[in-house]
């Protein structure tokens, strides 16, 4: 038979049974249906909204399934809002809104759940259990006293829906949970968006990870160059030798030198760079080796003799360092 209860609808939020609740209500029809349950202390039916964006509803904008909800606690703010906290009791589907001015009102029928054959629903809920657990450690925004929780329900269709209002899910997609009527469907389906849920948690934590390793040695370079800058300065250096350095870059840029050969060059200039020129370990091999690269270019024979030429083009090289 059906009942007649006044009508909350929901912005951004939906409210399945077990659940306890705080919600804030502003709209007037809204507060008059809470005035009207809190007469005889009746419960009031909440159902989701499809647009959330929709201020001022009409019985197509919203959802025939709801839950039907006792209100625990109700507090006045001083801005004209409402404060409730509600809980869940059970699923209703809406056959038909009442006519009424002051707020929304519907006759509605209680849900019957299906709930399936015994072994499947243990194996879901172990299932269920174990993703959840997951899920939770993956999402910083869960207590973890939410899994001890839920690791005590025995009820299934009660665990599929905990599990389901912890899940960081679309309204339209809750919304299909709670429509759901048939309990080893309803596991089903929380199982599976956990995964998908996870798989993103999961891609975000790599992200995270490789974001922070990045930073930790941008700064890690940063503190050693800063170093470096202060040791250069204690032994007297000044810009001038990475002035040195830096024309040797671009002689080596502007050379026609073969792969090899610019590798070697390109390796030896960041050994050099390393070094202080005062340094007991003088740089002049990698020097050396720079200015013959240079000087010989890529076309030179591997097996040409080295010419006073040669021998003037290092001179120049090593005068680049050291003048």
């Amino acid at each position: 038979m059906d009942k007649t209860y006044p009508v909350l609808p929901l912005r951004d939020i939906v409210v399945f049974p077990h659940m306890i609740v705080p919600l804030f209500v502003g709209r007037e029809k809204s507060v008059r249906a809470l005035e009207e349950v809190m007469k005889d202390d009746r419960p009031i039916l909440l159902v989701s909204q499809k647009n959330a964006g929709e201020d001022d509803p009409t019985a197509d904008d919203i959802y025939e399934m709801g839950t039907l909800a006792n209100v625990l606690q109700l507090l006045r703010l001083p801005d004209g809002t409402v404060k409730v906290l509600v809980e869940g009791s059970g699923r209703a589907r809406i056959t038909e809104f009442v006519e009424n001015d002051d707020f929304f009102e519907a006759s509605i029928v209680d849900v019957e759940e299906e709930t399936g054959a015994d072994k499947e629903l243990q194996a879901l809920q172990r299932s269920v259990l174990a993703q959840f657990e997951l899920y939770v450690k993956l999402n910083k925004k869960i207590a973890p006293e939410v899994l001890v929780s839920a690791n005590q329900i025995d009820d299934p269709s009660k665990l599929a829906d905990t599990v389901a209002s912890h899940l960081a899910l679309k309204i339209s997609d809750k919304q299909d949970l709670l429509s759901t009527i048939k309990v080893t469907e309803r596991l089903e389906k929380v199982f599976s968006f956990m995964e998908g849920e996870i798989g993103v948690l999961q891609v975000e934590k790599k992200i995270r990870g490789r974001v922070k390793r990045q930073m930790e040695k941008t700064q890690r370079e940063y503190y050693l160059n800063e170093q470096l800058k202060a040791i250069q300065k204690e032994l007297g250096e000044t810009d001038e030798s990475r002035e040195e350095t830096a024309e040797l870059e671009a002689r080596i840029a502007e050379t026609k030198l073969s792969k090899e050969a610019r590798e070697k060059c390109i390796a030896e200039l960041k050994k050099l760079k390393s070094m202080s020129p005062m340094s007991a370990e003088a740089p002049w091999c990698a020097i050396i080796w720079i200015g013959f690269c240079l000087c010989r270019g890529a076309s030179a024979p591997a097996s040409r003799k080295i010419s006073i030429g040669l021998n003037m083009c290092w001179m120049k090289t090593i005068m680049v360092w050291k003048r």
